[in-house]
């Protein structure tokens, strides 16, 4: 029973269930009791295989031959390794849960002392050492390797046999799991398959079942293809290397959420393309729309106005009536009859939702699947064992690639081993007290700041509102033209040097503060930053929405929806320049002052928040636009685009990694959720209230002469219900799940709590899993000092033993 379960257990970990658990704790108990019957003869033998070596070591001659330790190794080895384990020690072994919990580790156990035992049985049948004269005795030691060899062959072999009757995923496992070398594992893997090649051969396979597996294989290795295209397709692959290899995950996490906000832009752009703007393209403009603009070329590229007032480029240019192909229709006896149409209030209506609705979904997917990565136990000192001993990648054979993955790994090692040996620093009472003031100060001096400017955006707003309203009254000349156009750059530039300069004033605050911790230093300026950037947003949206939006008459604007959509393609524009001026100014030009003229090699650290919350920034406005501007998202890809490209360059060049190296790993996570609730959830809330509420424009739009952009699904549906009355139930189920507000908060309140409920449970699982790993090290603990007490007394108990043992010895030499 014993020799059974010790083979197969081995070669059925997954397949056995947990009640063949006891079969193996029963049979290692067993043959440990069996070991101990035996432990007499082993002794024998040993000291008389001692005595003809001529050691006296007491330590070899009372240890038995699977546990002899050399006498060149050092002398301070611990002690459950250097002596003899006595009987009980080895029941209370047996009894362990680490020799009970994996099947794998106690069959292999119990496959040793099985050997052992075998081994002693056959040495039992022979006649006893003693009757032989010292010449006449065998080589113990060389019968044992003979033994030894057969044993491995025909164990080696009936291992392959067990292991060809396995299926390929259960081989796979079996293989894994065995305590052997990759060389030794891949022997075996070899003779299986040479074993199973040549039975294939020898039993003929029908034609069938020879295209079946041909077509599998070729299935699978066209899917593996597949996959690694895929892999070999994701953008900017080897940028991301460098940049995470140079300065840390840290940094790394900016270039990753940039590439995130590139591929929402281009969402957007599919569905606002495709929808929206080719259908509009194809057909030919609205025959009394008034297309004589003054042209100022170079300025309204700034602007967004002049030529491209009345262009695709925004929501004035889009007609109101359904829109059909030139000879689409045809006249016949019974009428005219018309073959496609497309709605295009309608179809704006339901684009611009489906858009939002869209890429609201993949946020709340995103940002749970990001909660789930980025707050899973992970200590550092594992993480760090992992990547020292498992992270090469061995099929890497480029210099170029060797030297990027090295240097990614050194980053990545120099941030787990900073965050292992960071430490509390533990402060006095006093300290404590003045550092909590110090905050304080700093907080309040950033909020002041931040209402300061705030105020300053609203007044100054509100005066140039004012201003625009006389200069629109008085007669208009090309300078005064000029001078208009030149005027509405006014805000966004104002509103850009906000946020280019008190960022820089949040972080000499924070020097001040002097944080010990770099992750929580750039949480402090996050914060920071955005109260800044979403106080600004609100006062620009009650400013378009509130002065603008309420009475376009008073500015004199044809279509409000067309102006809001330049004033929001000028923000964006004016962040994308100032955001180069930074770069330039800020990093590159600094750079060469404090290595020319101050003689300093250092550089400066890049900035994670600042540039961070410029993008959740222009995200927020390229949102907010998408009503208004169907292709602003083009200008937003565009800006993106150049803007990595100059943030890398700039990095590389003009940037250094941060003294203190730290690990970023919920950063992502944490531009995720900024994205999602602040920024995308302002946005959306803003243009639903102005479909739902603002009134359109009467001589623009695709929703010209409506109480709301929101009536147009209304009309639809009480046009589809005249005409056929079978659909009356639309009009109803329009009423209810659209018109009705409350089904849209019942909506997002179910999101909330999706997020909040995900969020608990990773919670919950954190809080197992920290309790999980306390216990395995609790128990670890508990295990070496019951090891160790077990061992004491036993050293106590066999002190009398070398002595009989010399005595006995003595007795035969005389004798």
């Amino acid at each position: 029973m014993a020799g059974r379960v010790g083979f197969h257990s081995d070669l059925i970990t997954d397949i056995e269930s947990p009640a063949d658990e006891e079969g193996v704790h029963d049979s290692f108990c067993q043959l440990i009791e069996e070991q101990s019957h035996d432990h007499h003869d082993a002794i024998e033998m040993t000291s008389l295989e001692l005595e003809e070596e001529s050691r006296d070591d007491v330590m070899h001659l009372e240890s038995p031959v699977y546990l002899r330790v050399d006498s060149e190794e050092p002398q301070h080895m611990e002690c459950l390794i250097g002596g003899r384990w006595s009987s009980d020690t080895l029941k209370v072994l047996s009894s362990m849960p680490s020799r009970t919990i994996g099947r794998s580790r106690g069959a292999i156990i119990s496959q040793y002392y099985n050997r052992t035992l075998q081994l002693r049985r056959r040495r039992q049948s022979r006649p006893s050492i003693q009757h032989f004269p010292r010449s006449a005795r065998p080589s113990i030691r060389g019968h044992r390797v003979e033994t030894d060899a057969e044993e491995d062959d025909n164990k080696r072999e009936r291992l392959v046999n067990n292991l060809q009757n396995l299926s390929a995923n259960d081989r796979v496992r079996m293989l894994r799991a065995m305590p052997l070398s990759l060389s030794e594992k891949k022997e075996l893997r070899m003779l299986v398959l040479n074993k199973a090649e040549h039975s294939l051969s020898q039993n003929q396979i029908p034609c069938c079942s020879q295209l079946k597996y041909y077509i599998i294989i070729a299935v699978r290795h066209g899917w593996y293809g597949w996959l690694s295209f895929l892999s070999s397709l994701q953008l900017w692959q080897t940028a991301l290397k460098c940049v995470g290899g140079h300065f840390g995950t840290g940094v790394l996490s900016y270039f990753l959420f940039l590439r995130t906000l590139l591929f929402f832009n281009v969402f957007l752009f599919l569905v606002t393309g495709l929808f929206l703007v080719v259908p509009q393209a194809v057909v030919a403009p609205d025959p009394g729309r008034n297309t004589s603009v003054t042209s100022l070329w170079g300025l309204e590229v700034l602007t967004g106005a002049g030529y491209f007032s009345d262009s695709l480029m925004y929501y004035g240019y889009y007609s109101h009536q359904t829109l059909q192909p030139k000879h689409s229709c045809s006249k016949s006896i019974n009428g005219t009859s018309c073959g496609l149409s497309y709605n295009m209030p309608l179809v704006y209506f339901f684009t611009i939702g489906a858009a939002f609705f869209i890429t609201c979904i993949i946020l709340v997917y995103t940002m749970s699947k990001s909660f789930g990565q980025s707050f899973r136990i992970d200590k550092s000192k594992g993480l760090l064992a992992i990547k020292v001993f498992s992270s090469w990648d061995y099929k890497v054979s480029k210099k170029s690639s060797v030297r990027l993955q090295r240097a990614n790994i050194g980053t990545q090692l120099k941030e787990l081993v900073a965050e292992v040996n960071r430490e509390k620093l533990k402060f006095s009472v006093l300290t404590r007290l003045f550092r909590v003031f110090i905050h304080m100060l700093a907080w309040l001096m950033c909020l002041g700041s931040t209402l300061a400017c705030v105020l300053a955006v609203f007044y100054f707003s509100e005066h140039m509102h004012k201003k625009d309203v006389e200069t629109r009254t008085r007669t208009s000349s090309s300078d005064g033209v000029m001078l208009k156009e030149a005027s509405l750059l006014a805000v966004p530039v104002l509103v850009s040097c906000i946020n280019l300069i008190l960022p820089g004033f949040f972080n000499a605050v924070a020097w001040m503060e002097e944080y010990d911790s770099p992750s929580v230093l750039n949480y402090v300026s996050i914060s920071r930053n955005l109260l800044l950037k979403v106080s600004v947003l609100g006062v620009l949206c009650h400013h378009w929405l509130g002065r603008v939006a309420s009475d376009p008459e008073q500015l004199g604007l044809q279509c409000w929806e067309s102006f809001v959509g330049q004033e929001l393609y000028r923000f964006l524009l004016m962040d994308f320049i100032f955001m180069l001026l930074d770069t330039f100014f800020g990093e590159f030009l600094w750079r060469l002052f404090s290595q020319k003229a101050l003689k300093r090699k250092r550089k400066p650290v890049f900035d994670i928040a600042r540039n961070v919350l410029e993008l959740i920034y222009g995200q927020t406005l390229a949102w907010l636009g998408v009503l208004f501007s169907p292709l602003l998202p083009v200008v937003q890809i565009i800006k993106l685009l150049f803007l990595f490209y100059m943030k890398k360059v700039s990095l590389m060049m003009n940037c250094q990694a941060s003294g203190k190296p730290w690990r970023a790993s919920q950063m992502t996570t944490i531009f995720i959720t900024l994205l999602c609730f602040p920024s995308f959830l302002g946005a959306s809330v803003c243009v639903t209230y102005t479909m739902w509420t603002m009134k359109p424009s009467a001589g623009c739009g695709p929703f010209r002469g409506l109480k709301t952009m929101f009536q147009a699904g209304k009309l639809w549906v009480q046009k589809l219900a005249a005409d056929n009355p079978n659909l009356s139930w639309l009009a109803s189920a329009h009423s209810y799940l659209v018109e009705n507000p409350l089904f849209l908060f019942l909506c997002a309140a179910i999101f909330l709590i999706v997020i909040y409920f995900h969020s608990q449970v990773v919670d919950g699982q954190r809080k197992i899993i920290e309790l999980l790993q306390e216990q395995i090290e609790n128990e670890g603990g508990d295990k070496k000092f019951l090891i160790t007490r077990l061992q004491d007394i036993h050293e106590r108990k066999r002190v009398v033993s070398p002595r009989g043992v010399r005595g006995a010895s003595e007795d035969s030499s005389y004798s």
